[in-house]
């Protein structure tokens, strides 16, 4: 080997200060990586598989060079393992607790994610810790989120599209996310949202603010840009859509939507996006990432990292959380509460049993439910109200009361989301559109120990008590639902209905036998 490359390879070898503890590190993110191996495929797959997310395969890759950047001054820190690194590690176990309590992945995949970030200050100490304090915190960009924003990200981007269709001299009526144009009926769906581009926008500027930028002023505005841009960019989408079905054809102009929107439109945008932001970049190109002489000399660091502990007790720890966060999860999994053999839908004051007819067929899912009941009321004024009810011993995984693809709306099924419905005391009220022409109410109530509410997220939290307590509670969830007819709006019908019955909490316990 000639004397310059082995000069070379001395420069670039690892200090003997740190073999150590790669090695420590290394096992730990591996066995953690294998505890949690079903979280991680799940991550994968959905990488993999949803256009939403295909971004998210290049964020570790971005992780690793973010770690290269910094490889020569944190070469200058002497890792150790630190005692305190126990309370972040057990946090985030207990976050992985809560998603799996609860049956919500998004929480159970951020604390798989979280518990490789926090094992680092267990592993490496604080002073290594604050050197790699960036890539850490953009490690939150593995998990899958976002999907909660669709539904906001729909309506906004209806708005903004029926704005610009008025203002282009277009004729539209917008009813919640669909636009009525004399070209035709135009839907902003969940493909529409705009949420996909949206993440990875996210995601690129908090990188590029953390690489390119040193003032935070910068940094904020050029993150604010990378949400409103795009937002304002995919209504103007929808809108140019609409705008080329006048002359084309919706077909023809959906079409070459789909090819614009992939692989042009929002790639001239990102490019703006970065071409606005060029002249800020106020970070020079040979500026270290982070500066070694300055974490050493922070008294606080230096006075955290006297808090050392063994190696081996630091992996006991681990072990001994890891551990039991997956017993209590096992344990809080096999809890059953008794439920009836049988439950039926109950007699109602003024109104009785019809044959379930629709003028399409609806019907809310409920996976895993230990019973379910469809039908039909009708009274004397010719009202009709469908009701569906579900009855859970347990929640869990693949037995969600308010698990995605759970409830009123299904996916692939012949109904969209049209919007928000009138408001129902302690439901969630939505309004469905099937097949572009039928439009239904859905108002949805959820029921456990004493809670009644319509709120998904009130429903986990109810559910991850209950679980932490070890406390064995049934479930139900309730829908009463109504098609608009003439002259017989779906919001009078469930009114009427709810008046006749008693409180939606009184009857839903009638029926499951829960008081």
């Amino acid at each position: 080997m000639p004397p310059e490359a082995l000069s070379l390879a001395r420069a670039h070898a690892v200090p003997e200060h740190w073999r150590g503890a790669l090695l420590r590190i290394s096992l730990g993110w591996l066995a953690l990586i294998v505890a949690f191996f079903p979280d991680w495929s799940a991550m994968a797959r959905q990488w993999w598989d949803i256009s939403t997310y295909n971004h998210v395969i290049l964020i570790p890759p971005i992780i690793g060079w973010l770690v290269w950047q910094r490889r020569d001054e944190l070469a200058k820190l002497t890792p150790s393992c630190w005692w305190p690194g126990v309370v972040p590690f057990a946090m985030a176990a207990f976050l992985w607790l809560l998603g799996a309590l609860s049956g919500l992945d998004l929480a159970r995949q951020a604390g798989a994610v979280a518990l490789l970030a926090s094992s680092v200050p267990l592993l490496l100490g604080p002073q290594v810790t604050a050197g790699l304090l960036f890539p850490l915190c953009y490690m939150v960009f593995l998990v899958p989120f976002g999907e909660e924003l669709v539904e906001v990200l729909q309506t906004v981007t209806a708005r903004i599209t029926i704005a610009l269709t008025h203002l282009s001299g277009i004729e539209a009526r917008i009813d919640g996310v669909f636009i009525d144009t004399r070209a035709g009926l135009f839907e902003v769906a969940e493909a529409c949202s705009g949420v996909k581009f949206l993440i990875a926008m996210i995601a690129f500027g908090v990188l590029a603010a953390n690489v390119c930028f040193i003032s935070w002023r910068r940094r904020a505005g050029f993150l604010l840009a990378c949400v409103v841009v795009p937002v304002q960019a995919n209504g103007v989408r929808a809108w140019a859509t609409i705008f080329a079905a006048q002359f084309v054809g919706t077909e023809k102009a959906a079409g070459f939507d789909h090819i614009v929107y992939g692989w042009i439109f929002f790639a001239l945008v990102l490019a703006g996006v970065i071409a606005g932001g060029w002249r800020f970049f106020d970070r020079p190109l040979e500026t270290s990432m982070i500066d070694a002489e300055r974490i050493e000399a922070d008294p606080l660091l230096a006075r955290l990292g006297e808090a050392r502990i063994s190696a081996s007790l630091a992996l006991l720890a681990m072990t001994a959380i890891v551990t039991g966060a997956f017993l209590w999860a096992h344990y809080a999994d096999n809890l059953k509460a008794s439920v009836p053999a049988r439950i039926d839908l109950p007699e109602v004051a003024g109104w009785h049993r019809v044959d379930y007819a629709p003028a399409i067929w609806w019907e809310p899912r409920a996976e895993g439910a230990d019973h379910r009941l469809l039908g039909r009321y009708a009274d004397g004024e010719g009202d009709q109200v469908d009701v569906f009810v579900a009855l859970y011993a347990s929640q869990g995984e693949g037995r969600e009361a308010g698990g995605f693809g759970q409830g009123a709306l299904t996916p692939d099924s012949p109904w969209a989301w049209q919007g928000v419905g009138p408001a129902f005391a302690d439901g969630r009220s939505e309004r469905l559109l099937g097949a572009g022409t039928v439009e239904r109410l859905a108002v949805t109530w959820y029921r456990t120990g004493g809670l009644l509410t319509g709120s998904n997220a009130r429903l986990k939290l109810a559910v991850i008590g209950d679980h932490l307590l070890l406390r064995e509670r049934p479930t139900m969830m309730l829908i009463l639902s109504a098609e608009d007819r003439p002259g017989r709006p779906a919001e009078r019908a469930v009114a009427r209905f709810l008046a006749a019955t008693d409180r939606p909490s009184g009857w839903m316990d009638r029926i499951g036998k829960l008081r």
